[in-house]
């Protein structure tokens, strides 16, 4: 039996956020994000939990530039979204646990995790981040790397184990919590998040 813990209770963000700015990030883009989030939401990949719904999706806004655009944290169904509901990480400080940015409210618990693999992964242009109890169960049979050991959402211990398995892969299972699809484009990171659902 396979032990899903997707149920952790919510407890917040485990960073200091600085703000450069305190305004709404402009970018044609987000209505594409937008889209997906919906689609997270009709598929049941961005469950709900008391005030929220899991599961975090971000595009990066600038080649050779690991600045990206990202879902906040506790924005309600992920159905239908204000452009209030996204902030744009300008840069993250690891070591002391710190994220700049600009936006009017919380960038979602997995920013550092998103800002690690756009760090690391220069091809990579899209991170969708989803639940999916199915897909945990099948990580194995779909031959989809997933990290060693459960990790606290939110963690640098959660990321530090998602960039030990990273390498070249597009998709990846972190132990009984989610999945992280990426691509060069939202489409890409998208359509390979529902193929795997549909397996």
């Amino acid at each position: 039996t396979i032990k899903i813990s997707m149920s952790e209770q919510y407890t917040g963000i485990k960073f200091k956020t600085i703000f450069n700015k305190t305004q709404t990030p402009v970018d044609t883009r987000i209505k594409e994000l937008k889209k997906w989030c919906e689609i997270f939401h009709e598929k049941n990949l961005a469950p709900p939990y008391p005030g929220g719904s899991y599961g975090n999706l971000s595009f990066r806004t600038e080649n050779n530039k690991n600045e990206f655009i990202i879902t906040g944290t506790c924005i309600g169904f992920k159905n239908n979204l204000s452009d209030d509901c996204f902030v744009k990480i300008i840069s993250c400080d690891i070591i002391n646990n710190v994220i700049y940015a600009e936006g009017t409210r919380n960038p979602s618990s997995e920013s550092m995790l998103h800002y690690a693999i756009y760090k690391n992964r220069k091809d990579v242009n899209a991170i969708f981040h989803g639940h999916s109890k199915e897909v945990l169960a099948s990580a194995t049979k779909l031959n989809i790397p997933e990290t060693l050991k459960e990790k606290p959402y939110g963690s640098i211990e959660l990321v530090n184990s998602v960039i030990e398995i990273l390498n070249n892969h597009h998709l990846i299972c972190m132990k009984n919590h989610g999945f992280i699809s990426l691509g060069k484009t939202m489409e890409e990171a998208g359509k390979r998040s529902i193929k795997i659902i549909s397996c």
